[in-house]
């Protein structure tokens, strides 16, 4: 047996919470995963892709029903990436999506929901993900951001040798878990975004390491913590749960204050959220709160 990270008993006790099962012995098949989220997806008008990256085949579930207008794009979390405190999974897809949930309640016209890599897609289909380092301990990684980087550029800008001339209509991004650490990496890289929102996001890796008493994640793994500041004239939200013990709240707060401008950089306790649960009743309502940057008093 490899010998496991010290990180990773947090990872696997977010990966159960994140699953919505606990008290259950049995896991849903990765055919009975894959099932849901289409299901979910086909009755919220959203259409199944698979945009190929370098180096990864994403899976992603789509609206665009006003084509030139801005796009709001969400990041699944880690998904099912422990079956044991020492035995990893061989599917990531996560037993419960809730960022496809959260996609699924947003009434604007275009909204694209974004899998993490290796997760819905055949693993077949995706000789990368015969690494599983990439949904452990280089879930954060540079390949993992840029193939996102590459899928968000799919919908805004149009499949590759058919973008001459176009221009990106600006997307809003939004992530669950560490989703939400994918999407503020992948807000700093691009010139398009308009927004950035979190929900339960680990916004600073090395504080979650130090909640849980684990060490810091391989070398290689991307930090936002050192982009915050890099972001903070991008209007952003970070919602967090008051009984959330896996993401704990402090995380977004140590987030928008390396951002250094609290005018732009907003955070909000969810009264009642845990890491999964009290989010999609939430959501119509933070959804539907601005996103700006407030001017300065005086």
């Amino acid at each position: 047996m490899k010998n496991l990270p010290a990180w990773m008993p947090a990872l696997f006790l977010a990966g159960v919470m994140s699953s919505s099962f606990l008290g259950c012995l049995t896991v849903p098949s990765s055919e009975e995963r894959v099932s849901t989220a289409d299901r979910i997806a086909r009755e919220a008008g959203f259409r199944k892709t698979q945009v190929r990256t370098a180096p990864f085949l994403l899976t992603a579930y789509a609206k665009i029903q006003s084509p030139g207008q801005p796009v709001h794009i969400y990041i699944e979390g880690d998904g099912y990436a422990w079956v044991t405190r020492s035995r990893v999974s061989g599917d990531p897809t996560p037993r419960r999506p809730l960022a496809l949930e959260l996609a699924a309640g947003d009434p604007a016209p275009n909204v694209v929901y974004l899998a993490r890599p290796c997760q819905y897609t055949p693993m077949e289909m995706n000789l990368s993900c015969e690494d599983e380092a990439y949904w452990t301990a280089k879930r954060f990684s540079e390949e993992v951001v840029s193939s996102m980087d590459q899928a968000a550029d799919y919908f805004v800008l149009g499949p590759p040798g058919q973008r001459a001339d176009v221009k990106s209509p600006g997307i809003h991004l939004i992530g669950y878990s560490g989703g939400g650490t994918v999407a503020a990496l992948l807000a700093a890289r691009r010139q398009d975004v308009k927004s950035l929102r979190t929900v339960a996001g680990n916004l600073d890796p090395a504080g979650f390491n130090e909640f849980h008493e684990v060490s810091p994640m391989e070398e290689g793994s991307l930090d936002p913590m050192e982009v915050a500041e890099k972001l903070r004239s991008l209007p952003q939200y970070h919602f967090s749960g008051t009984e959330d013990r896996i993401v704990p709240p402090i995380l977004a707060e140590n987030f928008a204050k390396r951002s250094g401008n609290a005018s732009c950089v907003h955070v909000m306790e969810v009264n009642g959220a845990d890491h999964v649960n009290g989010w999609t009743e939430a959501w119509p309502r933070l959804l539907a709160l601005p996103v700006a940057c407030q001017a300065d008093a005086g």
